[in-house]
Formats: C-alpha cells, structure tokens, sequence
C-alpha cells in the first residue's frame, strides 16, 4: 500500500504515523500555570535528544478536532518548566485517566489518584508515584503549526532526577528489568517492558563489526539465514579462524551423514547456524559456518 499522507485528513495522518512509529515512551508531565494551578498530563510524542547538555522534546499537539492548545502548552508558555514523570506498569491505567480533557483548572492528580511531592528547583510538583521523576526548565517551546494535530515541540534541559532506589541493582546500577517501562503503540495499543521482551543485543563501538561484504560468499548469499542472522555474523570485529579443538555433536553428525551432498550438506550447516544464533551462540555458529568453508 502506498499512502500519500497530503491526501489524508488529521486523523487518518495521527492513525497512520502512531501505529508504526511505535513503541513511545510515556511522558508524564506535570505543569503549573501563573495562577498556581496545576495540570498532569501523558505524552507519547517525547524522547531523549541529548546528554549534554540533558535535553527531553515532549510535544503536546493542538487538538485534532478544533484545533485548540492542550493545557500543558498554555501552562509551560506562562511557567517555563515541567516534572517529566515516567510512566510505568504499576501507574499506567491512573496515568491513563489523567489524559482525559478535563476543563481547565481542574487537577488531575486529584482525579487519577496521585500524590503531589514538592520539586526541589522547580514550581510543577512530582508525582510520588512514579519511580522517575526529572524537574526540566523548558529552554524553548518551538510551534510546528496551527491546524488540528500540529505539534509543539517543548525542548526541557533536565535538572535534577530522582530514581527509585529498588530501580538499582547491588552494583548501583540501573536495572533494565525492573523499571518496567510502558510505551503507546496506534489505537488503544500499549506495550509492557519486562524480562519476556527483553533481549541484549551488542552494539559496535570502538571495534568495527567486519561487515556484510566481509562475509564469505557462501555464507552472505545463504538461502536459510535472515538479514538479521546476517547481521549478528557481521558484527564480529574480525573474520574467525577455525579452531580445530571446536567440537559439536550435531555438526560431526552433518558432515558425517551429509558430506556427499555438499549443497544438502551446507543447508543443514546453515540450519544449525541458525539455531545457535537464536541462542545468542555467534561464535559457535561462526564454527559451525567455517566447517563448510573447508
């Protein structure tokens, strides 16, 4: 299907764009206006842009319907600054709730049932709840537009964080599994982080992986292992050598049972590569592989 998105309408452009720019992290932000009067609201259209110095972009759009500014908006032009609580599974249907449009003035934390906690150098309170919470000063507030669904791109430089301290693990450092994040997905379509979907997947740094045209011919135009397969083999730093001490059951089997049929027998090495790079096993599958090079 090709979707030309100036044909579309607001809508049917949000559908489309929020259904495959997925998952999004869930900011929680809690704002105050010149009158002192709070507001707490979720965002999906937010992300981390930089570390130094700290910067978060939430954006809270104009409403679709008639396009009207959301409360949030108004409140970070008259306040400059914002909790960004971070959603979580246990808040997540109270996190929910506080999204409604309830008309201006009425307090959300009141109405999804959390606790206001002082900041300590901004005027928005924290959610107690959450298990993140980071106190931004809004550096500007940049308009993308003036029709229903327009974002407004409100770029924060973080302050101060406080984490929960069960977040941590006994070295003190964050663990992945706990927090426990939630992300927006299209529709009414959320997603769960926890141990079931997390995966480690190491990422090059200063040792360059040999890449897709470093593999030998037989393995990078192999008619069993995936793109993604591909990738976990071209990510070494450099191409393995055989070693001769390596030894595996199944492949003494393969080439035993197959070596009459070198194209059988490369498939059935191909497939046993495969299984070994679903078990995260890259270096024995890279024995596996070498065997048929031989």
């Amino acid at each position: 299907m090709l979707i030309e998105l100036a044909s579309l309408t607001p809508a049917e452009r949000q559908y489309y764009l929020q259904h495959v720019v997925a998952p999004r992290p869930i900011c929680f932000a809690s704002t105050i206006n010149s009158n002192g009067e709070v507001n707490l609201s979720p965002f999906s259209f937010f992300n981390l842009f930089s570390a130094n110095p700290p910067i978060l972009v939430f954006s809270p759009s104009r409403r679709v319907r008639d396009k009207t500014q959301k409360h949030t908006l108004e409140n970070v032009q008259q306040v400059p600054e914002v909790v960004i609580n971070i959603v979580t599974y246990d808040i997540v249907h109270q996190a929910s709730l506080a999204s409604c449009d309830y008309p201006a003035g009425v307090d959300e934390f009141v109405k999804a049932g959390f606790t206001p906690q002082a900041a300590t150098v901004v005027r928005p309170p924290m959610v107690k709840e959450s298990k993140v919470k980071m106190e931004c000063r809004v550096n500007e507030i940049k308009p993308l537009g003036d029709e229903g669904g327009a974002g407004n791109l409100v770029i924060c430089e973080v302050l101060r964080m406080h984490i929960d301290d069960t977040l941590f693990d006994e070295n003190g450092k964050l663990d992945q599994r706990k927090i426990q994040h939630v992300a927006r997905l299209g529709g009414d379509w959320y997603t769960r982080v926890n141990e079931a979907s997390l995966f480690i997947l190491p990422k090059p740094n200063v040792l360059l992986g040999i890449g897709f045209d470093q593999l030998p011919a037989s393995i990078r135009n192999s008619m069993v292992l995936t793109g993604n397969e591909l990738g976990q083999l071209a990510n070494v730093h450099e191409l393995p050598m055989i070693d001769a001490a390596y030894h595996d059951d199944h492949l003494k089997n393969i080439i035993q049972y197959y070596s009459i049929n070198p194209a059988e027998m490369e498939r059935e090495l191909h497939l046993h590569a495969q299984v070994l790079l679903a078990q995260g096993r890259v270096a024995d599958a890279w024995q596996v592989l070498l065997s048929g090079e031989t």
